[in-house]
């Protein structure tokens, strides 16, 4: 198992990084590979990559054996229209969070467990779900049916039993979109949402499901949305100082901190470079990047030399590691 002090520095911030690939076959990215050899910390799957399940299961296979280290292996499979096995089934296999929930807990339970055991079989051990928004606004583009509830405790009791079930089956799961993305009205993906909330009527709704699971949860996916709340300037949740030591510090988050993917249009309107220094500063952990492409890998070299620079501190990108390491020890991937 490696350690922070056996890294080096190269390894370390490859480390924060999640990235995915745009082709079926990962060997077409030479790119790729390289992060893979450098010591990238976790893969993200989507459908383009997902087309036979016997050749997946073998691309997963692929993946580790070129691995240095020992990557999140990792994927959006909550169910209804967010499943990245689409090509495998001719559609969706699952029902929606809010779909599930209508069903029942012992149902919520079985399909967690059927999830888990196909991301097993596949050979993967990190899923971004369950989403712990809590749908409070009929015209939101983007959570709507993913949300189990438009009430926090019942999102918290479904949540809950998707977290143990996931747990239980080896599989990591990521809590979203920290401090909630129920209450929007403009898809994080195209823009920047902007909630003007007041931090009570957030803690009573939409943070509560978080605050409640907190010691549950091993890692947390934070949006990418301006919180008034938290930030007079206008910045994404995921890359802002206030937001991230509320989640450290006020309701004691100890796991895996996890970017939305840094490519949406909620986080553009800072340059990559900028918004992931501001984003490792603020304490973000690991950052997703949905395609290893000369762009991305160029960001991960530039932020290697912003640490040798100074400009971003290495202690910073240490306190990442031990983050993340940890999460591996405990899950031993």
């Amino acid at each position: 198992m490696q350690s922070v002090d056996t890294m080096t520095l190269e390894q370390k911030v490859y480390g924060m990084f999640i990235l995915g690939y745009e082709e079926e076959n990962p060997k077409a990215n030479p790119l790729f590979m390289k992060t893979l050899e450098s010591g990238l910390g976790g893969v993200i799957f989507f459908t383009r990559n997902i087309t036979d399940k016997e050749k997946f299961k073998d691309t997963v296979k692929l993946i580790k054996e070129n691995s240095s280290a020992h990557p999140f292996l990792s994927i959006d499979q909550e169910g209804g229209r967010v499943e990245r096995t689409l090509n495998l089934y001719g559609g969706s296999h699952y029902l929606s969070a809010r779909d599930a929930a209508k069903k029942g807990t012992d149902f919520v339970k079985q399909q967690t467990q059927w999830i888990s055991q196909e991301l097993n079989y596949f050979g993967l051990n990190m899923n971004f779900a369950p989403v712990l928004d809590v749908d409070t606004n009929p015209d939101n583009p983007v959570i709507a049916e993913r949300s189990y509830s438009t009430s926090p405790d019942e999102v918290i009791k479904y949540g809950k039993i998707a977290i143990d079930t996931y747990k239980q089956n080896g599989i990591i799961p990521v809590g979203k979109h920290f401090p909630g993305h129920g209450a929007t009205n403009v898809d994080s993906h195209l823009d920047m949402p902007v909630l003007d909330i007041n931090l009570q009527e957030l803690e009573d709704i939409h943070i509560k499901p978080f605050k409640t699971l907190v010691n549950d949860l091993p890692a947390i996916m934070v949006a990418h949305i301006h919180y008034t709340a938290f930030d007079r300037e206008k910045v994404p949740a995921s890359i802002s100082k206030n937001v991230l030591h509320y989640l450290r510090n006020k309701i004691d988050f100890n796991g895996v901190i996890i970017s939305d993917d840094m490519v949406m249009g909620g986080v553009k309107r800072f340059s990559a470079f900028e918004a992931c220094k501001r984003g490792v500063l603020a304490g973000v952990n690991m950052f997703i990047y949905r395609n290893a492409d000369e762009k991305t890998v160029n960001l991960i070299e530039q932020l290697i030399q912003a640490v040798k620079s100074g400009e971003i501190p290495e202690e910073k990108v240490n306190e990442s590691i031990d983050f993340i390491l940890n999460l591996k020890k405990v899950y031993k991937t």
